[in-house]
């Protein structure tokens, strides 16, 4: 077994896309419209879905906005160096809602960016051997 996908619904898909693909890095891997449901899925990620874990972008054609709730935490993306990503997050119009620097009661360095519809997103700087 293995873990495939993690869904989100997003009340803007072009928007999302954006935001994952231009701030974040990811690819667009595939795209399907379902008219007779009034959605759309896109899935993104770093590699392709047969190598590894990929997001999948629910867009519901008649809503624009979701309530996230309290149950939601986060998405985690491991990287070389948590600064430096929100830099480029920012650089490429992404909001950091918190800025690099050791977890609270820890030492791994993390950060958070939001996309655009309140997700969290946690950049885990790599810890170096």
């Amino acid at each position: 077994m293995r873990l495939l996908h993690t869904m989100l619904r997003v009340g803007n898909l072009e928007r999302s896309l954006a935001f994952y693909t231009d701030v974040l890095g990811m690819r667009l891997l595939r795209q399907k419209d379902y008219p007779d449901g009034r959605f759309t899925l896109a899935f993104v990620g770093y590699d392709d879905e047969d190598k590894a874990t990929v997001l999948e972008l629910t867009h519901n054609w008649d809503t624009t906005e979701y309530d996230l709730g309290t149950g939601y935490g986060h998405i985690a993306i491991e990287v070389e160096n948590a600064a430096k990503a929100c830099d480029d997050a920012r650089a490429r119009g992404g909001k950091v809602t918190r800025e690099a620097g050791p977890m609270k009661h820890g030492t791994t360095v993390i950060a958070f960016v939001e996309d655009p519809d309140g997700y969290k997103i946690e950049f885990i700087e790599r810890k170096t051997a």
